[in-house]
């Protein structure tokens, strides 16, 4: 039996002819990543099981990007941390305010992953990766501990889901409305430890932001990472970027999936999750009306240029309708210049947004946008969980930036397509 991307990309870290699904693996690792509230934990780990030295430390990220700029003491406490051990172990990829990007925008942009490799991040979205044909998961704080001690991480092979796509995709309609349909269809736990494997002609119709995006959450299908072939428009996103040289991997043809999902990409609608699980999705036609109190565009799902620009062309010419807030992050530093530079922040700012510095704040209720009792918010994150942006009693609609957008201006979830005529 033949096998998947990721299991051939397992097999080559571990050193191995072949692996199978359930098979328990050593895969040396490309990148270990962690963040202000995992590297800490991290380093705790690190320096109890008496380690005093790191792999590599040119294949070690930390990015300060949940809770920075500091939101309070505590978070304060937690990059000092994570800075004094970067410095420690002269850790060539420390970004910090200033330099710093919501990390799984930032590693791309940065050129710090790409095809082939195998990386671990101690934070669930690191599956973010797979857009570039890379086998990138999210671990435990005590395996980044592990990982930057030894350079090396146990897997436990996943097994595999196809997912084949058919057809383009319609105006308003994106990478996020994609994976919200296929979340819909299988569940939270539809993938539950399985690698989801993208294919069919429809790849070649999205673009590399629609991978990330949809990569992305994979983990909210409870996958183990989701993964895309390499093509063109993969080389042409890490020419220039990429140090180190790509290594493709390509499926067998008698491969071993457990099933097959197929989505015609012309057939969808922009679609959102209600509360509580990103696996509630309506039709945006379902969901509109629905009042709203704050709006996010932002987030490592949707804070890149290609999303700012489809929600700036919305909002241009207009206001936020009165009794919503909308706050706009852009994912790095490099993408909040391009804003600048197109005036896509002139745009925002014109019609009453908020426009923050890069960070994950109002994702996890950390900050810049934390909600009370009762508010209800659409947002471009990647969870809508209880409690997720702050008190219990508020609500979270996770949404495409077209979405989000046409909703801030409408002052209700509101769709795209009606508002654009």
């Amino acid at each position: 039996m033949g096998m998947t991307m990721t299991q051939k990309i397992l097999a080559a870290h571990a050193g191995l002819p072949e692996v199978h699904a359930g098979d328990l693996i050593e895969a040396k690792l490309d990148i270990v990543l962690g963040n202000d509230v995992t590297t800490p934990v991290a380093v705790g780990v690190f320096e109890k099981a008496g380690f005093d030295r790191v792999f590599d430390k040119d294949r070690i990220v930390i990015t300060l990007d949940h809770y920075t700029p500091c939101k309070d003491i505590k978070s304060a406490e937690l990059c000092v941390t994570a800075r004094n051990f970067a410095r420690k172990h002269g850790i060539t990829h420390l970004y910090d305010v200033g330099t710093v990007g919501i990390e799984h925008a930032l590693l791309p942009e940065q050129g710090l992953v790409g095809p082939g490799d195998c990386i671990i991040g101690a934070d669930s979205h690191t599956c973010t990766y797979g857009a570039l044909g890379a086998f990138s998961t999210g671990v435990g704080s005590t395996d980044m501990a592990a990982g930057m001690a030894a350079g090396v991480n146990w897997f436990k092979v996943p097994p595999a889901i196809k997912v084949e796509l058919t057809g383009k995709l319609q105006p308003y309609v994106s990478g996020k409305d994609v994976i919200l349909h296929l979340i819909g269809e299988i569940g939270v736990d539809g993938a539950l430890y399985k690698s989801i494997e993208f294919t069919g002609e429809g790849v070649a119709e999205l673009s590399m932001d629609d991978r990330f995006t949809i990569s992305n959450m994979a983990i909210e299908a409870g996958g183990k990472n989701g993964i895309f072939p390499v093509d063109d428009k993969t080389i042409e996103y890490i020419t220039g970027r990429f140090g180190r040289e790509p290594v493709v991997y390509e499926a067998d043809e008698d491969a071993e999936y457990e099933r097959t999902v197929t989505i015609d990409l012309s057939a969808l609608e922009p679609t959102v999750s209600l509360p509580h699980l990103p696996s509630n999705t309506r039709t945006i036609t379902e969901a509109a009306g629905m009042h709203i109190d704050q709006v996010v565009i932002g987030s490592c799902t949707n804070g890149r240029i290609s999303d700012l620009r489809a929600a700036a062309a919305i909002i241009k010419g207009r206001k936020v309708a009165d009794g919503v807030r909308c706050i706009i992050i852009p994912a790095t530093q490099e993408i909040y210049m391009q804003c600048l530079e197109e005036g896509i922040l002139r745009t925002f700012v014109e019609a009453g947004c908020a426009v923050s510095a890069p960070t994950c704040g109002p994702c996890l209720g950390g900050h810049m946008g934390v909600m009370a009792d009762g508010e209800r918010a659409v947002t471009t994150t990647n969870r809508n969980f209880v409690g997720r942006m702050g008190h219990t009693g508020s609500e979270v609609i996770l949404a495409s930036p077209a979405v989000a957008a046409a909703s801030a201006v409408s002052g209700c979830v509101a769709d795209p397509r009606v508002l654009q005529g």
